[in-house]
């Protein structure tokens, strides 16, 4: 099964590599509690309420510093570890990921056991308690998730395509170097706009349970780069010299389109959620009232509901285009996990909105934004 799978050589680890590969996540995440504590970091009001307070809860954000960092560690590998090692421990890592995230959600579960759902199994999975800081504020757990994901996604596609280029070396697939350009573009963008993350339906509406942890933890953080997994061991595809510069160019315009969309979205909902009045790319905003609430229905929340979605979507396609390898199912498994999770989360978030705004008003937004998420498709 696993020779079938074309991933056999990721299990080609001594016992002990093994046994360090499981505890891999749980050391980096230590590691990464401790340098952005000691990091200094900027403070930001986001958009969920403090109830203890009345007003905005505080977020300290540093994660661009900490991105830095460990891309500094890994590449110079200052703890010992090799460029490699990432990439090689990646099963094992996921694993002990799991296993570690387990842990982390029955501790959560059982601490705030006075705030548990009526339905455990769902307390457990989508977590029992909404917010969690600590150090006062200076850990917020979900920001800290979140942004450790995005931290070791790029050097898991790093460590991917450095093992790709010591097989293959002058015959090396560009898409790989390409593919993971890409993603390091994406999460830097996430830092340098790191604010904006206090805005989405991530921080705002996700509870603190195994979802989170193992999303971020595992999914996020290891899994997004599973494309790498069966293609690192495979060559340049060979198209020729000017087909390939052409699958290049092609490939960075629909990913720099999708992103476009998504961290345009993004901007705008920031915008209007910060400055009401204040237009977006000379898009001015038009909303529907809901007491103190407002709808956002112009600009690309007029194209369709969750119209940054089908940016995302447009992003998984140009990461599968990228590796070259067309018919390869490996080539599309962040891109059809991408597009599968979006469509599963419009239709959560159309029906908490409804709950929200009530279903006169957002009947009303959706006679305005008649699409789900591809304009004129769906």
């Amino acid at each position: 099964m696993i020779d079938w799978l074309g991933v056999s050589h990721l299990f080609d680890l001594s016992l002990t590599e093994k046994i360090l590969g499981f505890f891999t996540p749980l050391i980096a995440y230590v590691a990464y509690i401790l340098v952005q504590i000691i990091l200094p970091g900027r403070s930001f009001n986001g958009y969920v309420t403090n109830p203890d307070t009345g007003h905005p809860r505080r977020y300290r954000l540093n994660g661009l510093f900490v991105f830095c960092v460990f891309l500094i560690v890994w590449w110079f590998e200052l703890t010992g570890m090799p460029r490699d090692w990432l990439y090689r421990s990646t099963i094992f890592a996921v694993m002990g990921g799991t296993v570690f995230t387990t842990i982390f959600s029955i501790l959560t579960y059982v601490l705030h056991r006075k705030k548990q759902k009526k339905n455990r199994i769902k307390a457990f999975w989508t977590g029992s308690v909404q917010e969690l800081s600590l150090l006062e504020g200076r850990f917020d757990m979900k920001m800290n998730f979140y942004a450790f994901g995005g931290v070791f996604l790029v050097l898991n596609a790093l460590s991917g395509a450095w093992v790709h280029y010591e097989l293959f070396g002058e015959d090396s697939n560009p898409g790989i170097f390409l593919f993971t350009a890409f993603f390091t573009f994406y999460i830097l963008d996430y830092f340098v706009l790191e604010a904006v993350t206090l805005y989405t339906f991530d921080l705002i509406h996700e509870g603190i349970g195994f979802k989170l942890y193992w999303g971020s933890l595992v999914v996020f953080g290891w899994m997004f780069t599973m494309p790498l997994w069966g293609m690192v061991v495979y060559p340049n595809p060979e198209f020729g010299e000017a087909w390939t510069t052409i699958l290049m160019i092609v490939t960075s315009i629909l990913f720099l389109i999708g992103w476009g969309i998504s961290r345009g979205s993004n901007l705008q909902k920031y915008t209007f959620k910060r400055w009401p009045e204040r237009s977006f790319l000379g898009i001015p905003p038009k909303f529907i009232s809901v007491g103190e609430r407002k709808i956002l229905y112009s600009g690309f929340w007029g194209k369709a509901r969750h119209f940054g979605y089908f940016g995302e979507a447009l992003i998984g396609i140009a990461f599968a285009l990228s590796l070259g390898y067309f018919l390869n199912p490996w080539a599309w498994t962040y891109g059809i996990f991408i597009m599968s999770l979006c469509v599963a989360r419009e239709r959560t978030d159309d029906k908490f909105c409804e709950l929200k705004y009530g279903s006169e008003k957002w009947g009303e937004y959706r006679a305005r934004a008649k699409y789900r998420i591809i304009p004129g498709i769906y």
